[in-house]
């Protein structure tokens, strides 16, 4: 693919640190080459693993760089359509993490900036890019379960740090927002489908959602899932068709939560399994998203697919009673 992608990272954010950059330094045809941030203390753990990478002082500095082609985007939520569209406007590539917005229409402006510049952005979604969620919708498109007649899913964690920033409103907290949009974003990609009808109850802490229980009606099946910032962590996905069921045992965070699964069992009473263990999910949208650059391959979740996403969040909120 020529020349290495350069990368810039606006922010010394935890999984800037911990995911992103291990997957730029891992991923083919990428050059993790820059970070800046307001606070150099930050970033010694990034020089201390990868001291080839320069240190820029503030955000704008990176996006005037010269030798960076792509920008990811790890700011708090409230941050991202901001920088995201500058970014474009520089002339930048932009990975941002989720969610890119707070709000579907707030889309609207970076996929016009999108398509007056020519350049990619897209939102990291890196559950999308894990061989896993294709071999659950092969599976759905084949039929091994039957029709599908309902979708369960689940993903909880512990944070009871006030000041991090999922448990402040003014930054875009909330356990939807962080976690509620994997559930949401796996099941519309596993299935194709589009929810028509949503209602949830919701329980609110300093602002922000700490519990919510969602129930969805699709054109054809129904889903339930719940998510949470207050319990013990957990995460699964379960499809349950007439004829089978198909449960992942490690949907959203792989390899970090447990086992990689995928198992099945079919109308014939036969229960099957692949392991995914050991896939970098992140490496592998980070390479999914040099060639879209390089070569103009689709990107499995262009901002389309982003704002359908955020459009079911922002009806789930909408569809709290309190």
């Amino acid at each position: 693919m020529g020349q290495a992608l350069r990368w810039g990272i606006l922010g010394a954010a935890k999984i800037a640190r911990t995911a992103l950059a291990p997957a730029f330094a891992l991923a083919e045809g990428s050059e993790l080459a820059a970070i800046a941030t307001s606070s150099k203390g930050k970033t010694e753990p990034f020089i201390a693993r990868y001291p080839h990478v320069r240190v820029l002082d503030g955000y704008d500095a990176l996006l005037a760089d010269p030798e960076i082609d792509a920008i990811y985007i790890p700011l708090p939520n409230h941050l991202h359509v901001e920088w995201t569209e500058k970014a474009l406007r520089a002339g930048k590539h932009v990975l941002c993490e989720k969610p890119i917005a707070l709000h579907a229409s707030h889309i609207d402006r970076l996929i016009a900036a999108r398509d007056e510049t020519g350049l990619l952005a897209a939102e990291g979604f890196m559950v999308l890019h894990h061989p896993q969620w294709h071999r659950v919708k092969a599976l759905l498109a084949q039929g091994a379960i039957g029709k599908l007649i309902h979708v369960d899913g689940a993903f909880s964690y512990r944070n009871t740090d006030m000041s991090n920033i999922r448990n402040r409103p003014e930054v875009g907290g909330g356990g939807l927002y962080d976690i509620g949009v994997y559930p949401s974003i796996t099941a519309r990609f596993a299935t194709g489908a589009e929810p028509t009808d949503l209602r949830a109850d919701i329980q609110w802490e300093n602002g922000v959602d700490t519990f919510a229980r969602v129930w969805a009606e699709f054109p054809e099946f129904t889903m339930s899932f719940y998510c949470g910032m207050r319990q013990a962590p957990r995460q699964e996905m379960v499809f349950h068709g007439q004829e089978g069921w198909i449960r992942v045992t490690a949907p959203f965070n792989a390899n970090l939560y447990g086992d990689v699964r995928v198992e099945w069992r079919d109308a014939n009473g036969v229960t099957r399994s692949e392991s995914f263990n050991g896939i970098d999910q992140y490496q592998l949208m980070v390479e999914a998203f040099t060639r879209s650059v390089k070569t103009g391959e689709a990107f499995i979740c262009p901002l389309e697919f982003s704002k359908g996403n955020q459009a079911m969040i922002d009806a789930i909120l909408a569809a709290d009673p309190a």
